[in-house]
């Protein structure tokens, strides 16, 4: 499967947006591209803190913000309502 354009991908973004406001989201797809393009920003920051890190020597400021990162990204994640009770090992 092919990776769509920045403009379709705006176009499905809007669409999506439209479709929850008039409440045509039956299927809740709508709900679901919304949630991942919120969540995937925290994703891509994640990815890229991870390779500063790596680059960086493994240095401690950029592992403190490596976690931080991987942090906002789990709670991202969650669900309304829903907590994180993991027990994380930094």
């Amino acid at each position: 499967m092919g990776k769509p354009t920045k403009k379709e991908y705006e176009a499905a973004l809007t669409h999506a947006a439209h479709l929850r406001e008039q409440g045509e989201d039956v299927y809740y797809m709508a709900k679901s591209l919304l949630n991942i393009n919120y969540r995937m920003k925290y994703l891509e920051d994640v990815l890229a803190k991870a390779d500063l890190y790596l680059h960086s020597g493994e240095g401690a400021q950029e592992h403190a913000e490596l976690v931080k990162s991987i942090e906002k990204a789990e709670e991202a994640s969650l669900a309304a309502g829903e907590e994180d009770n993991d027990i994380h090992p930094w």
